[in-house]
């Protein structure tokens, strides 16, 4: 049986890195020749050692290889080795430009599915902990001060709800330099087209352009800042679990759980 002795310290290192945004996968081999060996396992490292150099190029080609976000669970290797993975996921965040009607109702809906909100506004007759009372961090500022301040990982999500094209595209083209997995701005089709011509006179490239989701959210045909807020974090749930957000009656995709 291989010593886990600093099997506490790899357990705190995944806490710390998805704290930072990092997905990190925590590998135990729970029968085998190696039992009790543990690795820790993102996309751009592995620590430790399943204990079989085999082992550890399966397992780890098994949680960075398939190109889908890795699952808690048990693995049946070639081997007859099992392995047992956990997951921890970072916890989302979701940043807030513009903080309008919309923004009070996604703000709430978020933080009950467990997103850290920030909502970020210059004026401050919007940005006020009487409109924001319980969001995580409320910013007074231009899109280029709250980007200073904010640490932006692939784990976080961003709404531009502005509808001022001075906010609007600062906070667009602050986006687009991060790599936050989702980012959606606010605007009809029209709106959305003659930005995104002036983004291309910018110079954003049309790949960087098709990561703006916009006009934000799902068509679920809803007018009310709550249903507003639904549909956008509907389409904030699919993209980040690579989805198309159909209906799962017209989905040919496995449903997430089966």
């Amino acid at each position: 049986m291989t010593d886990t002795a600093g099997s506490g310290a790899i357990y705190d290192a995944a806490r710390k890195l998805a704290a930072e945004g990092i997905v990190a996968v925590v590998a135990t081999v729970v029968e085998g020749d190696t039992v009790g060996a543990k690795a820790l396992i993102t996309d751009s490292m592995v620590t430790g050692t399943l204990g079989d150099d085999s082992l550890d190029k399966q397992i780890e080609s098994q949680v960075t290889g398939s190109g889908e976000r890795p699952r808690t669970g048990l693995i049946e290797t070639e081997s007859g080795a099992r392995v047992f993975l956990d997951v921890f996921d970072p916890s989302p965040q979701l940043i807030i430009f513009g903080a309008v009607h919309t923004a009070q109702a996604l703000d709430w809906f978020a933080r009950k599915l467990g997103y850290r909100v920030v909502v970020t506004d210059a004026r401050r007759a919007l940005a006020t902990r009487e409109r924001f009372p319980n969001t995580e961090q409320l910013l007074i500022g231009w899109p280029d001060d709250a980007f200073s301040q904010l640490t932006i990982t692939p784990a976080t999500a961003i709404a531009i709800l502005s509808h001022d094209p001075k906010f609007d595209e600062p906070a667009l083209l602050g986006a687009l330099k991060t790599e936050a997995r989702y980012i959606g701005a606010v605007g009809s089709r029209k709106t959305n087209a003659d930005r995104r011509e002036r983004l291309q006179k910018a110079g954003v490239s049309d790949e960087q352009i098709d990561r703006i989701h916009g006009p934000i959210g799902l068509n679920i045909g809803g007018s009310t800042p709550e249903e507003m807020a639904i549909s956008i974090l509907a389409e904030m749930i699919a993209v980040t679990h690579d989805r198309d957000g159909r209906p799962l009656s017209a989905s040919q995709s496995a449903i997430r759980g089966e």
